[in-house]
């Protein structure tokens, strides 16, 4: 299965040890949806339900979308067959942990920064992977790809584009500064931008977008 290897390797990159395991919180079958999701096309969605004070959390995805990831491992060897899958599981694993370590230190977290930080995720990884796979490959069109080429579709939106469009372009602008980063292959300036992620992961919203917004 490949989203516990996932889940290990975004909490490798913040330093997240968590005892929660994404496998525990999956499900596959479309029924198990609310209405309102079961008729949209989405691969993808993380539930969160409050019940007498307590809080349950699911991570649904289709079937068929693990089905090629297993027949196409991104893990492996990432390439643009797969690219659009990888992002759709990525995301799922990406909100479920980052909900799993605001539990954990008793912190609400906003749907702003779920997405945000899903979408920074989506580019850090995929730019680690891409460099492992092919040491001395420079992944330069992956910001374009993500953030320039990517579109909102509004049925799955849910009332929230202007949100995602949101997250989205804070994304960028972080990206776009770490982009610079990470193509210095100086080992001292990847460990820096290693301990850079982890202090933005473990900042507020409010911080959060005040940081971006004074990027250069």
């Amino acid at each position: 299965m490949l989203l516990q290897p996932m889940q290990d390797l975004l909490a490798g990159i913040y330093d997240l040890p968590t005892e929660y395991r994404v496998h525990d919180f999956l499900f596959t079958e479309r029924e198990r949806l609310p209405a309102a999701l079961r008729a949209s096309a989405t691969d993808e969605q993380v539930l969160v339900l409050e019940q007498e004070g307590d809080t349950a959390v699911g991570l649904y995805l289709d079937p068929q979308l693990l089905e090629r990831l297993r027949e196409a491992n991104p893990l492996e060897a990432l390439h643009g067959g797969n690219l659009a899958d990888y992002w759709t599981a990525l995301e799922g694993v990406s909100h479920f942990l980052c909900l799993a370590w605001h539990a954990g230190h008793d912190r609400a977290v906003s749907l702003l920064e779920l997405e945000l930080q899903a979408e920074i995720d989506k580019y850090v990884t995929s730019w680690w992977l891409l460099r492992r796979q092919s040491p001395h490959s420079n992944p330069a069109g992956l910001h374009r790809l993500l953030f320039e080429r990517t579109r909102i579709h509004p049925a799955l939106a849910g009332g929230h584009a202007e949100l995602y469009r949101e997250a989205n372009r804070y994304a960028a602008r972080f990206c776009r500064r770490l982009e610079r980063q990470l193509s210095d292959r100086q080992r001292r300036v990847h460990s820096e931008t290693l301990a850079g992620l982890r202090r933005f992961y473990r900042l507020n919203r409010e911080r959060k977008l005040k940081h971006i917004e004074q990027l250069l």
